[in-house]
């Protein structure tokens, strides 16, 4: 197909044009229309009505083009499956939009890789081909409206709109009071997208269940050998976070029930002696509790209940109760209440280490490199850090960060020029600013001056909770997070 060419049998005459001048407004307008439709029908209990209208997105060219348009510009987009085949060029992207229907789809077995984890062991990855990831974006635009509209308040893993720095802050509001909770249990899933049960997701997950069978009963290749798959969803397919969650949720209202804990008709604790909330991201949450026993005698047989249902077990090497005032790790930060009886949230003692561990290696990796072409290496990595961590108390450990980097670098300066002195290292790669002096800093060979990002200079925000109500593709919710999008942009705290 040509560049210019006619897109021919195209249901939508908008769209008979070559990629690049798609209006993607106007896509995503359409998409957008039935992804409310099906948010209302799921409010009103239709659920035949909200069959219909996915059947009317997953068929919609707007939709196909968006999900060709996801698979082919995210991290992944130049990472083939077990047929080889990307979606480079603009007439791929085209052509492989139409090839995207219902009838006769046959999902091809994931290529299996391996990730290392932190505790040196590998976690299995599965990546399926270009087509099956885009049909996943496609079934995944119609499911995840239903998905977010059921969503637990609690959870906070692999939504729109939401992040780590929501789950931290529930923590906080949740245990910070000096009437809060001072026992808290640690949950993990054991393997929880390998072991999910393949009956279970097929008599509850609300989504065409011919084709969402295709990706669970796939197989995998590993070693030129094809093994099937008769539980899990793959890690590395774009729907199975959402599918993930949609196994998950219930568990806070189980857990309710469980403890005799009533809500309000506007979902506000009415009561909830035992002090229970819970805090999830993905599968792995916490939940606090007034005493040591009613998480162990009364929660835990619950969850555990909860999960094997779904053909899930929790893992008992990281799942246990502790105290808050001896604290714990959740997502890479440490949560602790001090004698004083002021809770703190800092970064983790192994985050922390991960960070300048990884600045070292960098470091090392480039002994004969270029100061500027170092530096843009190591800028989003302590960028990145900086803003995950930005939302707690921190300040002393950006200092410390900078410190760290110094070190490293003015090492790595001395070993590039052992037989000058300190004086002439300082001039050829540190210079003074208005705000802060010693600035590790290179010019390319264009002239670009690179400086590189100082911790310390990174302002600390408090970062407010977002509504568990909250649904981005409810229209009724468009005001408030046109006010949280603006807030952000201006770096005003939510």
């Amino acid at each position: 197909m040509k560049a210019n060419e006619p897109f021919k049998g195209c249901a939508h005459e908008t769209f008979c044009v070559a990629w690049q001048f798609i209006d993607w407004n106007k896509v995503y307008k359409e998409v957008k229309s039935l992804q409310q439709r099906i948010v209302k029908a799921v409010k009103e209990g239709r659920y035949n009505k909200v069959n219909s209208l996915q059947w009317l997105l997953t068929h919609s060219f707007s939709a196909k083009l968006l999900a060709v348009k996801r698979v082919t510009e995210n991290t992944g987009k130049f990472t083939a499956g077990v047929d080889g085949i990307t979606w480079n060029t603009p007439s791929q992207k085209l052509s492989a939009a139409r090839l995207l229907v219902r009838k006769g789809y046959q999902a091809k077995p994931l290529r299996r890789v391996y990730i290392p984890k932190k505790n040196g062991k590998k976690r299995p990855l599965g990546i399926p081909t270009m087509y099956d990831r885009a049909m996943q974006a496609l079934y995944l635009l119609a499911l995840d409206p239903v998905s977010e509209t059921t969503a637990d308040n609690c959870s906070y893993g692999f939504r729109p709109k939401r992040s780590c720095a929501d789950a931290i802050a529930r923590c906080f509001i949740h245990l910070s009071r000096a009437n809060s909770a001072t026992w808290i249990l640690e949950g993990d899933i054991k393997g929880c997208f390998d072991h999910i049960s393949h009956q279970w997701l097929l008599e509850n997950i609300p989504v065409d269940n011919m084709v969402l069978n295709q990706w669970l009963s796939a197989g995998f290749i590993d070693n030129k050998t094809l093994f099937p798959t008769k539980e899990g969803t793959p890690q590395g397919g774009i729907i199975s976070p959402t599918l993930a969650n949609m196994v998950l949720d219930g568990m806070e209202q189980v857990i309710y029930n469980a403890t005799g804990v009533t809500t309000r008709d506007n979902g506000w604790q009415h009561i909830n002696k035992h002090k229970i909330h819970m805090v999830r991201y993905a599968d792995d949450f916490i939940i606090t509790g007034s005493s040591k026993e009613i998480l162990e005698n009364t929660v835990l047989p619950v969850i555990r209940q909860f999960l094997e249902n779904r053909g899930l077990q929790l893992s008992e090497e990281k799942t246990r109760i502790t105290s808050i005032h001896e604290g714990l790790n959740f997502l890479g930060q440490n949560v602790r209440k001090y004698d004083n009886g002021k809770l703190l949230i800092k970064p983790s003692k192994d985050s922390f280490n991960s960070i300048t561990t990884r600045i070292k290696e960098v470091v090392r990796k480039n002994r004969a490199t270029s100061p500027d072409r170092l530096i843009q290496q190591l800028n989003p990595i302590i960028r990145g850090w900086c803003n995950y961590h930005r939302h707690i108390c921190v300040n002393k450990h950006f200092s410390k960060l900078d410190m760290r980097a110094w070190n490293t670098l003015w090492r790595w300066a001395v070993k590039r020029h052992p037989n000058k002195g300190g004086v002439w290292i300082k001039n050829k790669y540190f210079r003074s600013d208005a705000t802060s002096n010693w600035v590790f800093s290179g010019m390319d060979k264009g002239g670009k001056s690179y400086n590189l990002v100082k911790a310390c200079q990174i302002k600390v925000i408090r970062h407010r909770l977002i509504n568990g109500n909250a649904n981005p593709y409810d229209p009724d919710w468009d005001k408030y997070f046109y006010t949280r999008r603006m807030l952000c942009e201006a770096k005003i705290p939510l």
